[in-house]
């Protein structure tokens, strides 16, 4: 239970799917509600898959470029603590690479369901490193089933996050999804010190 809940807490922190409410309504403010709660389900599945994928199948990335868990940990804790700076200084649309020109090119697009919502706002590869570095460490069925457990259910979140999104900006406002990003953003800064600290630790003992 105890590794279900760090699991949850750390990749819900680190995809962040309150700071992508805002944008999911911008991109979704002409279609109807029926429209938005398949393109909600849609981005839930494609995130689902992603993060699957990456986390059974990430290692042999590692082992065809070379690359070694620790360095993977470092470079991911560098970029998870970037997205936290993102969230902090509200910079979580920029830091995602959705600057106005693309939110102006993404309109155009009739499914965003995968691009840009699932990559790269949703799973990341903040995301994907984390989930990698799991794999690597918690080597058991049983962990790797929890995990797994972990992942379905922050997609089924994601899919009730994003269909009551329109509700969510009603009731916090724009304010109140920025205060609470900048909570998040902080916890996602000490989930990205966590893993240099740790890595760097280990390689010196």
């Amino acid at each position: 239970m105890s590794l279900f809940l760090i699991a949850l807490a750390a990749i819900f922190s680190v995809i962040n799917p309150l700071g992508t409410v805002p944008i999911f309504v911008s991109l979704t403010k002409e279609k109807s509600k029926k429209e938005i709660n398949k393109i909600a389900f849609s981005t839930a599945i494609n995130v689902f898959v992603i993060l699957i994928i990456s986390f059974f199948l990430g290692k042999f990335i590692l082992v065809f470029f070379g690359i070694s868990l620790s360095s993977l940990k470092i470079a991911g804790g560098l970029i998870i603590t970037s997205s936290g700076f993102a969230l902090l200084t509200g910079k979580f649309s920029q830091h995602k690479g959705m600057s106005e020109k693309v939110k102006s090119d993404v309109m155009e697009q009739d499914d965003v369901s995968l691009t840009p919502l699932a990559i790269p706002m949703l799973a990341g590869p903040g995301t994907i490193s984390l989930l990698i570095t799991y794999h690597q460490e918690y080597t058991q069925v049983l962990e790797r089933g929890i995990l797994t457990g972990a992942i379905l259910l922050i997609s089924v979140l994601i899919y009730f996050i994003l269909r009551s999104s329109q509700l969510i900006v009603k009731a916090l406002g724009s304010s109140g999804i920025n205060a609470l990003s900048r909570i998040i953003g902080f916890i996602v800064i000490a989930i990205g010190v966590e893993y240099i600290l740790s890595t760097v630790i280990l390689i010196l003992k």
